[in-house]
């Protein structure tokens, strides 16, 4: 087994806690990126996890950091070692998983990108523990067992805080928040593909105003 990495997940922290939400999306128009960014930042929600799940996402990643001030961008659905390679080079300033296999972990450990891996087992969280991992993604959040599920493994797995995603809403996110094992939560009711494609930047800016007032139902512990 690969040795726990010295400074895993370097500056991860900082980012997960700059907003009580992260706004997950998924871009099929490289055009939207920037002005959706900047509808995002304006509402406070800085940190925006944009996914490979489409052929637009790198050039979105891309474009967000260097056309955005303010924007922490990230990318999601990063299924291998090239791609983590290819987002850290496109700027993205994070890296996150729906798993954890160790090429990606060995691969994390060799680049200059923080990587949030996704966990929905208590056996899966032990693997990241070992690595020296603090942080990971709990998913698919509501499916795997929800905060109930999550606070369950906060007694015997202290050394893990979550980034639950998967399922989450406006209503389920403060109960999420208000578990000691959860930094931030992750989701996409903000930014649904039909509000981007209207261009309706200021609805974007309005959700995530809202989004980022669920501050006050987050633990600072």
């Amino acid at each position: 087994m690969t040795a726990p990495a010295a400074g895993a997940q370097p500056g991860l922290e900082a980012v997960l806690r700059a907003a009580p939400v992260i706004p997950v999306v998924i871009i099929d128009d490289v055009k939207d990126a920037i002005p959706l960014a900047l509808a995002l930042v304006k509402g406070g929600l800085t940190v925006i996890e944009i996914t490979l799940r489409t052929a637009a996402g790198l050039e979105a990643i891309r474009a967000i950091a260097a056309e955005v001030p303010g924007a922490i961008p990230g990318a999601g659905t990063v299924l291998d070692p090239a791609q983590l390679a290819a987002v850290a080079a496109a700027g993205a300033r994070f890296a996150v998983s729906p798993g954890a296999t160790a090429k990606m972990l060995d691969a994390a450990a060799a680049q200059n990108i923080a990587l949030l891996p996704g966990i929905a087992t208590a056996s899966e969280a032990m693997v990241l523990i070992e690595r020296g991992y603090r942080f990971a993604k709990f998913f698919p959040a509501e499916p795997a067992g929800g905060a109930a599920y999550l606070s369950a493994l906060a007694s015997p797995l202290p050394q893990l805080r979550f980034c639950p995603t998967g399922g989450i809403t406006p209503e389920s996110a403060p109960r999420y928040l208000q578990l000691p094992n959860v930094i931030c939560v992750g989701g996409s009711w903000m930014v649904n593909r039909k509000t981007i494609e209207a261009g309706d930047w200021s609805a974007i800016t309005a959700s995530a105003a809202k989004a980022a007032a669920l501050d006050e139902h987050r633990r600072k512990g």
